[in-house]
């Protein structure tokens, strides 16, 4: 007789997990008791599922660091025990909660997946039961004893992505997020269709799971615009204690040429800031030197963004302060792929 595939649900808050009072119209928090009588659908997955929650569920708009900690060490108290994770959370804040993970938990041999809903559970055009469903259905899938996916996804409406290549476009359609600069992983129709080739392929040795919980979030965004001024600038660079920048430029990575913004920011990378170049576009990303506008970014050492994601340049960054890397280094390796965050 084969085992049953053992998969753990973490709520940590979020629509996904509340259920409307039919007499009062209230919004109250699931009891992941009650989940097989709410979802009887679960039954026929031939899965353990079992559920841990947040001591306190969370608005997801009240997501922070500490709580990325939270999730990480849940997902290592109890990772041997169970072969998949899944992870309910509210989407306003998903993607860089999914993209943080994705750098905490290195080594990663086994899929953990983000998902969440638009309406609550009980609600009678709900999208949570499908989402939830094919989550655990995708987190059980295995070849030769090996789980199929082994990295951070985020999965919702059909589609499960690369976490840390997500963002949420959209705040009323049931199709709330995409990643525009990278495939889905997993496709779910009348079957599920595997992209195999756009997966994350462990190492047959694969080490074991390091998992890192500090993230250092002395960061700041600064998304440019026609009319930026020099003191709104010099005030967010020289804010005390901040380490890294995120630049969101224009388009494949362009800047103003003004005289005062130049040097505000060499002055700035003169300092130990790390300046991040990313786009302010939804897809594609930087080419610092393909134009006249971005070549004097390119001369000044700013740091290639590629093609991430604000979110994900967010996450990184943290991770990166948190793990003490050198002034030297820290370009280098945020130039790099990590966890196949860019291209």
């Amino acid at each position: 007789m084969k085992n049953k595939t053992n998969i753990l649900l973490i709520y940590t808050g979020g629509t996904i997990g509340m259920v409307k009072d039919y007499k009062t119209g209230a919004l109250k928090a699931f009891n992941f008791d009650e989940l097989v009588g709410n979802i009887p659908e679960l039954n026929q997955l031939d899965c353990n599922i079992k559920g841990i929650s947040f001591e306190k569920p969370i608005d997801s708009s009240n997501m922070n660091p500490d709580h990325w900690v939270t999730i990480a060490s849940m997902i290592e108290d109890n990772y041997k025990a169970y072969d998949g994770f899944v992870v309910l959370h509210g989407s306003d804040t998903m993607s860089y909660s999914a993209s943080a993970l994705s750098f905490m938990l290195e080594n990663l041999s086994k899929p953990v997946i983000f998902t969440g809903s638009q309406l609550p559970i009980g609600d009678l055009r709900t999208d949570a039961k499908e989402n939830l469903i094919t989550s655990i259905q995708i987190a059980a899938l295995k070849e030769k004893g090996m789980p199929i996916v082994q990295e951070v996804g985020l999965y919702f409406e059909y589609k499960l992505y690369r976490a840390n290549r997500t963002t949420k476009i959209n705040a009323e359609h049931f199709e709330a997020f995409a990643s525009l600069n990278h495939p889905p992983l997993v496709e779910s129709g009348v079957h599920l269709k595997v992209h195999y080739s756009y997966l994350t392929k462990r190492p047959h040795k694969a080490k074991s799971l390091q998992v890192h919980k500090k993230m250092d979030n002395n960061i700041a965004v600064l998304k440019l615009f026609p009319g930026l001024n020099r003191s709104v600038l010099k005030g967010i660079l020289n804010i005390s204690g901040l380490k890294a920048v995120i630049l969101e430029t224009y388009g494949a990575g362009n800047a103003p040429m003004d005289n005062w913004f130049l040097n505000e920011l060499e002055g700035a990378i003169a300092k130990g800031l790390y300046i991040i170049n990313v786009t302010q576009c939804s897809g594609g990303g930087v080419s610092m030197g393909h134009y006249e506008t971005s070549e004097k970014l390119k001369e000044m050492q700013l740091i290639n963004g590629k093609d991430i994601t604000t979110e994900a340049a967010i996450a990184k960054a943290m991770y990166l302060l948190g793990s003490n890397i050198s002034g030297k280094l820290f370009k280098t390796i945020f130039e790099t792929p990590l966890r196949g965050e860019m291209h």
